[in-house]
């Protein structure tokens, strides 16, 4: 049977005198507190999971606590790890002050930012300024009261104490109860610390002659295919009296499977009198095949080179310049420089021994200095970049003194030896070491009572608690 029809279920005036009535009874009794919306920065494509966000908007709105005797929840809990906080608190808001004054703002963000703006969300943020707390949405409940006179005019957001990990602070208000939010987000979460320097060392090289001959360059007949490993390059003994020349591959990956790009030599060799052969093995793969070119007159080249300093800084591998040939046929040696992961050079390899040296005038080799650093002074905040390994963190703390940079939020790992560059500072320090992660959450003591627990109970013996 049909509802009666001279009795109104909720007519469009009484819904908006009860919304009156809320909104009045919430500015009233209510307290102003801080929405503060969660704006996804990355997100995995498969689980969809965020894997960080960033709170760069807040909006004041008044809510009345529901839980008039404290905080609710499991309280303050003594766990494995220490005091962990477990308060909550139930905040109920005005649906019509919400989507008036808080929704259009959200709606015009980016959508792969926000979306969801209809409604508070949960993962979203509130700060509490009676106790200067973060609380994290949890639950929005958005049908009690149950849909009196047939609408609903209230949120109920359950919300719990919020858990300090990476999250981005960056407010650029400067009042008071921001401030203390973005202190807040400042020195907590897992990040990872950086031991920077300063100084850089220009490295400096010696060449080594030879002459009459010597296996001035390899060439490259037939690069391969299918090598899962570097392979081995051999080439032929020299006769009595003579030295070995040697040689390494350097590969190159397509696809996935690794050819040989080239081949470069370690020494030159001396005492050819016939073109040496070049051998290649190993590696798993098939099909390279390469040659040797021998100068067999008096021209004297470069022999090998050897590494006279201690070179600091270099992030990418250094130039080499070798001093031009005296004599016909006047051709200028080559090289390129290998750098290792502490930024220093490792080796100097020959991709041309050259020809035409004077055997009684030494060989000037000169290697470019690495990259200036030590300057500048890293922000709050910015983006810091390896200039080497690409990877990207945003800037928690920076010591000058100590040269201790702070990071968080990283999507790689950092090499030793590159030059940690600030987006907007422009600070450049080199990278000497690094530590991650490294956790200043307060709830956190998990490497306090590992160290702890290895001084009472051995567990790397098979029974730690007998003698069998």
């Amino acid at each position: 049977m049909a509802l009666n029809p001279f009795f109104l279920q909720g007519s469009a005036n009484e819904q908006r005198l009860v919304q009156e009535l809320i909104n009045e009874q919430l500015r009233m009794y209510g307290v102003e507190v801080y929405y503060i919306p969660r704006k996804y920065v990355r997100r995995e494509t498969i689980l969809r999971e965020v894997t960080s966000s960033k709170f760069n908007d807040n909006y004041a709105i008044e809510a009345y606590i529901n839980n008039y005797e404290g905080y609710t929840g499991q309280g303050d809990l003594l766990t494995k790890f220490g005091m962990s906080l477990k308060d909550e608190v139930s905040l109920i808001i005005s649906k019509e002050r919400f989507e008036d004054f808080i929704s259009p703002f959200l709606e015009s963000s980016d959508d792969t930012e926000i979306t969801l703006t209809s409604r508070p969300r949960e993962g979203d943020l509130v700060y509490f300024p009676l106790g200067q707390r973060l609380f994290e949405v949890k639950f929005v409940e958005h049908e009690q009261p149950f849909y009196q006179l047939g609408k609903l005019y209230v949120y109920e957001l359950r919300c719990e104490l919020f858990e300090y990990e990476d999250e981005i602070g960056g407010w650029e208000n400067d009042s008071t109860t921001v401030q203390e939010i973005d202190n807040s987000l400042e020195q907590f979460g897992y990040m990872t610390e950086l031991q920077l320097f300063s100084t850089s060392v220009q490295e400096t090289a010696t060449s080594l002659k030879t002459s009459g001959g010597y296996v001035r360059r390899i060439i490259l007949n037939n690069d391969g295919y299918g090598y899962t490993e570097t392979p081995i390059v051999s080439i032929s003994t020299a006769p009595s009296g003579g030295t070995n020349a040697t040689a390494v591959a350097i590969t190159t990956s397509l696809g996935g499977s690794y050819s040989i790009k080239e081949i470069l030599l370690t020494n030159a060799g001396s005492g050819y009198t016939a073109t040496p052969t070049v051998t290649i093995s190993g590696g798993n793969g098939v099909g390279a095949a390469a040659t040797s070119e021998i100068v067999s007159n008096a021209y004297s080249g470069v022999k090998s080179v050897s590494i006279t300093g201690i070179g600091t800084g270099y992030v990418t591998a250094p130039t080499i310049t070798f001093s031009s040939p005296n004599d016909a046929p006047n051709i200028r040696a080559q090289g390129k420089v290998v750098v290792s992961a502490a930024g220093t050079i490792s080796r100097v390899l020959l991709s041309d021994a050259g020809a035409g040296y004077f055997s009684q005038l030494t060989i000037v080799t000169t290697i470019s200095a690495p990259p200036a650093t030590g300057i500048g002074t890293y922000q709050f905040n910015e983006v810091a970049i390896g200039a080497s390994s690409g990877t990207r963190g945003r800037v928690k703390s920076w010591d000058y003194d100590t040269k201790i940079l702070k990071i968080g939020v990283t999507d790689g790992a950092f090499q030793p030896g590159e030059v940690i560059v600030g987006s907007a500072s422009s600070a450049r320090y080199s990278l000497l070491r690094y530590q991650r992660p490294d956790t200043y959450d307060k709830y956190e003591q998990n490497d306090e009572i590992e160290t702890e627990a290895d001084l009472i109970v051995d567990f790397s013996e098979s029974n730690p608690f007998g003698n069998y």
